[in-house]
């Protein structure tokens, strides 16, 4: 897409060109590219006429979401017009949702949630029978079930560790079977209408131990102080540090390596935030995860995360399942 001052332009071909000319809203014109990628002289002539008719010396792009191989196709065809990174421009403009965006956000949760209630009843049901279910057969489920209650995919592959595995913060899926006794972390999110969700949740398949249950419960205390402090005004160094206090005064800050959270929207992962090195203020209005974690290699890890939608007066959780 090419915005200029007084036209919005989105250039594609005939892959998508139909799609393109019965979704689009109005004032945005729909330059068909097909014929022009074949020839490139022509293609650089038709994007230096339009850049010219409007007079632009300087372009932005989005550098966070080009492929290097783009970006030296737009210089090239670009000539001697001046390209500028936008990102941080675009993505502050998306921080703040609208009431439809938060209607969006909040139904791909209730889905997320559905799916999640669905799975943990047959992780109960495969102990009690000893099927011995395994991370990519959950994963798996996660997706089909997903769809089955009304995503239209999933925002991201599912985590789902057992045992040891769970103390791995992005583990990927294996063959590793359920064990009575095993810590589970489940990480998983549904997309509505192009809108992310987001929801980690950890359990336990037996009684917990004692060192279990003080790691749970300093995860959880964490989160608990950290989404009570979210509101709008908040950096995300101070959001993230709410956290982040109680997981070091417990002793076990050098078993938390991760951020405290991000923005959630049309992508899983948006700014705003919530770190160290984030210090912009947070504002009314934007939807972020909370999910402080403590991992112990070769034992087990606890992470525990929800959906907030921060606004003046203070937090709006919109995940609704138990902890």
């Amino acid at each position: 897409m090419l915005l200029t001052k007084t036209k919005k332009y989105l250039f594609t071909d005939s892959r998508y060109i139909e799609r393109a000319k019965n979704t689009i809203k109005k004032g945005i014109d729909v330059v068909d590219t097909t014929k022009l990628w074949k020839n490139p002289r022509e293609l650089k002539e038709n994007w230096q006429k339009t850049l010219k008719k409007h007079r632009i010396s300087i372009l932005g792009v989005e550098e966070s979401n080009l492929t290097v191989t783009k970006y030296k196709l737009y210089k090239k065809i670009s000539g001697k017009i001046k390209l500028t990174d936008c990102s941080n421009k675009i993505e502050d403009a998306r921080e703040q949702k609208t009431p439809q965006e938060i209607k969006l956000l909040k139904k791909s949760q209730s889905i997320n949630e559905k799916t999640f209630l669905t799975i943990k009843k047959i992780i109960q049901e495969s102990l009690q029978k000893k099927t011995a279910i395994t991370e990519q057969e959950i994963a798996w489920k996660i997706k089909e079930l997903g769809n089955k209650f009304g995503a239209e995919d999933v925002s991201f592959d599912p985590i789902v560790a057992f045992g040891k595995n769970s103390a791995l913060p992005h583990h990927s899926p294996t063959n590793a079977k359920l064990k009575k006794g095993d810590v589970v972390l489940i990480d998983m999110g549904m997309k509505y209408q192009g809108y992310c969700s987001d929801m980690t949740r950890t359990f336990f398949t037996a009684p917990p131990t004692k060192e279990q249950k003080e790691v749970y419960e300093t995860v959880l205390k964490a989160q608990q102080n950290c989404i009570k402090n979210l509101k709008a005004g908040i950096t995300g160094k101070q959001a993230d540090h709410a956290a982040r206090q109680i997981i070091e005064n417990a002793g076990y800050g050098e078993f938390y390596g991760h951020a405290g959270g991000h923005g959630i929207g049309l992508d899983i992962h948006e700014s705003p935030a919530l770190s160290e090195n984030y210090t912009k203020k947070i504002r009314a209005n934007t939807v972020v995860t909370a999910e402080p974690g403590i991992y112990l290699v070769d034992k087990f890890g606890v992470r525990i995360e929800d959906m907030i939608l921060v606004t003046a007066k203070g937090p709006k959780n919109l995940t609704k399942i138990e902890k």
